[in-house]
């Protein structure tokens, strides 16, 4: 019975330079890996080829590019549910002790650019959504060090944020609409609450800036991690952190009290509260005093809190 022969190793030079195009059909033609998908390893020639798509990544959480430490990074393979090191993952991270050159091109289809040969110096994990706005998961990405190319400046959204701040903790401005979802999910619409919050926010700052209070907000970078953590509001003079919802539930106020305990790590603030569009009822107000949490909501032209003296 007569079958497909599979592709069979041979002795093919590698014969492009960094910064050389070439259309990919002939690049899998003339050295083997998948035609499709972002990591091709082949068994034609010692290559895992590997495909980058910067502004189509961005998209979708995937900042693949050059970092401020040098090192170009890659997300893995994985549409749905956790990436795993398997497969394609396994290929880039067992490149050398296979003896296969790791490969980066920019470009998925058509006419691709050589970046260079690299090899890996590691990975990390980060949160991304799944393929087509899912819910987040968790994603491979690599340390990728560059061997025949100088290293580059940094070009996605999350590269020159890390280039710019060389603090763990910055203090932004609070009309500065930077929300740790852009960060994350940044094609997707803010939903009705997120609004909601953003609005509340500017209206609690404007109430205690009219108090002669001075508020901004912290962008947070955590050791080792690439994406930031930003706190919605904070009074500077009276040492008090803020996290705003758009709707008073249980599930809201319960993801309140785990970002402020997050955030707290790094910013240590004397008080602490969730800046809710009304009074929450008994049994919530009371979670939040057990977690020494506040509850703040608008009154009128003026804010109500159930920690008496918190507030002018």
């Amino acid at each position: 019975m007569l079958g497909v022969a599979p592709e069979t190793p041979a002795a093919t030079e590698w014969s492009l330079n960094p910064g050389d195009s070439i259309e990919r059909k002939k690049l899998h033609a003339q050295y083997g890996g998948r035609t499709q998908g972002g990591i091709g390893p082949s068994a034609k020639t010692p290559n895992v080829l590997i495909f980058t798509d910067p502004i189509a990544g961005e998209k979708h959480g995937y900042y693949d590019g050059w970092m401020p430490d040098g090192l170009f990074h890659y997300s893995g393979e994985g549409q749905y549910g956790d990436q795993r090191m398997l497969s394609g993952n396994a290929s880039i991270l067992n490149h050398r002790t296979e003896g296969r050159a790791l490969r980066v091109f920019q470009g998925a289809r058509g006419s691709v650019v050589y970046l260079g040969q690299f090899q890996v110096s590691g990975w990390y994990e980060a949160d991304a959504p799944e393929t087509g706005g899912g819910p987040l998961r968790k994603v491979i990405v690599f340390r990728l060090q560059p061997i025949d190319t100088p290293p580059q400046e940094p070009g996605t959204k999350v590269g020159r944020l890390l280039r710019s701040q060389s603090d763990v903790v910055a203090r932004i401005d609070v009309e500065q609409h930077e929300t740790e979802r852009s960060f994350v999910e940044p094609s997707r619409e803010p939903y009705e609450a997120e609004r909601r919050e953003a609005k509340l926010v500017l209206q609690f700052s404007d109430y205690m800036r009219s108090k002669g209070h001075h508020i901004c907000r912290h962008r947070i970078l955590p050791p080792g991690e690439t994406r930031p953590l930003l706190t919605d509001l904070y009074v500077e003079d009276l040492e008090l952190l803020v996290e705003a919802k758009g709707s008073v539930t249980r599930e809201n106020l319960r993801m309140a009290i785990g970002q402020l305990a997050d955030y707290s790590r790094f910013v240590t603030p004397a008080s602490r509260a969730v800046l809710l569009p009304s009074e929450p009822r008994a049994d919530l107000a009371s979670l939040l005093a057990t977690q020494g949490c506040a509850a703040i909501w608008p009154e009128r032209k003026s804010f109500k809190c159930t920690s008496p003296g918190l507030l002018p």
